[in-house]
């Protein structure tokens, strides 16, 4: 359940279901395991609780005793290779770069690509990729890597940027008197991010005119969508999930409750290219669509269970295909084993990225934080898919079936009109 390929901040609270069949509508979250915010100073204690482990080891310990890892010759080694490069390297130094240096060596010595040391200004860029929520405008970018150009890709509906009147593929001159090709991308973002109610100026050039343009555009709270969603003929719904997020499972929500309103016969789920995200996300999704049940669950090291379910309050009861590719990961996954283990829909595309594992982040007290992959899930039926993925039941490679389009039209997209055709068919 990683997006790109982060996993869990394993948070969610739990609301009082619904009692209404065949129609998706807010249901409980299940199963939700809360983020551990734990102070260390002080503590020195091994506890394992029901479902999960806990270890802490103050700070006057950490570089003492047997299998510590701070021992007096790896203490050694690190002032005599600080005192090198102090002496040697050829531009001024940062202690503070040094510092975030060792603590990233420490957890990229696990040799698992999944677990990362954050410093506090990356942990608040990862909360706002989880959440999708943050002090903006509302706009998409993207930037070109060899010209460092930077384009508006898209216009979030109600955002600031589209009540200043930017359009997509809008070229961004400058940032406030900063010239956006000057830096990469990443570091663009967090000018035009601030605090809520400020203004940024940005100095745009329109290619469809040939316009320079200036505009001030006030940062308000922005939640970004991760959900899209369109009625096609026949009463056919269609759903897409960018990514599991915060906000996702009420986004899902509202969009088959919209769908449903239009009488709608069949749905489309869409986990194409999405990366995952959080599992309560994903888990509340599961709860509106499927019947009573195990959807999901992991177990870590020492054998503890954690079981994710739904509870069956909420049910799809119309057919449904979610479409699938090599890049559907983790929680995409999750999605898509349990309903080819409930046999609740047809996956159609091909196999799928293959993300067993689960990350749970760790919030640190100087505010920083760690995410640790800290157990394995398994499917329904106790499929564990990792490194392996989760087969089609309709194996289709994507094929654009318009050779000569300059913009995408579902209409053309070989994998979603094979949905149509296989839920046509159901509803007849």
């Amino acid at each position: 359940m990683d997006q790109q390929n982060y996993e869990l901040d394993q948070t969610g609270a739990e609301e009082t279901p619904k009692k209404k069949k065949g129609s998706t509508v807010k249901g409980i979250v299940i199963g939700v395991i809360g983020t551990l915010l734990i102070s260390w100073t002080g503590i020195n204690v091994a506890c394992l609780a029901t479902n999960s482990q806990i270890l802490i080891t103050n700070k006057e310990s950490a570089d003492d005793g047997e299998g510590a890892v701070l021992d007096a010759d790896t203490v050694s080694k690190i002032n005599e290779l600080t005192a090198y490069t102090k002496l040697y390297y050829y531009d001024d130094i940062e202690n503070e770069k040094l510092q975030d240096g060792l603590y990233t060596g420490l957890i990229d010595g696990l040799g698992d690509k999944y677990s990362v040391y954050y410093n506090a200004e990356d942990y608040q860029a990862l909360q706002i990729s989880t959440t999708g929520q943050y002090y903006g405008i509302g706009a998409g970018l993207s930037q070109d890597k060899d010209t460092m150009v930077v384009t508006v890709n898209k216009v979030y509906e109600g955002t600031p940027s589209e009540s200043a009147g930017l359009l997509k593929d809008d070229v961004i001159v400058s940032v406030d008197g900063t010239e956006a090709a000057s830096m990469e991308l990443s570091e663009l973002v967090k000018l035009i991010r601030g605090e809520k109610g400020t203004t940024v100026h940005l100095e745009i050039y329109r290619p469809s005119t040939e316009e320079n343009l200036s505009f001030d555009v006030e940062r308000q709270d922005i939640t970004l969508p991760s959900v899209s969603h369109k009625m096609f003929e026949d009463g056919i719904g269609y759903v897409h999930i960018d990514s599991f997020e915060t906000e996702t499972a009420a986004q899902f929500e509202e969009a088959v409750k919209d769908l449903e309103n239009q009488g709608m016969k069949a749905l489309i789920i869409d986990v194409r290219y999405n990366p995952g995200g959080m599992v309560t996300a994903v888990v509340q999704i599961l709860d509106d669509i499927l019947p009573e049940g195990t959807v999901v669950y992991t177990e870590d090291k020492n054998g503890n269970r954690q079981d994710y379910t739904s509870s069956g309050d909420t049910y799809l009861d119309y057919p449904l295909a979610v479409l699938i590719n090599g890049e559907s990961a983790s929680a995409s996954e999750i999605l898509a084993g349990a309903v080819k283990d409930y046999q609740y829909g047809t996956l159609i595309g091909t196999t799928t990225f293959g993300k067993g594992i689960v990350q749970t982040i760790f919030p640190l007290e100087d505010g920083d934080a760690v995410k640790l992959t800290t157990a394995k899930y398994f499917t329904p039926n106790g499929n564990y898919i990792h490194g392996v993925g989760i087969g089609p039941d309709i194996e289709l490679e994507y094929e654009y079936l318009d050779k000569d389009a300059t913009s995408y039209d579902e209409a053309y997209d070989n994998q979603i009109q094979k949905a149509i055709e296989v839920l046509k068919d159901k509803i007849q």
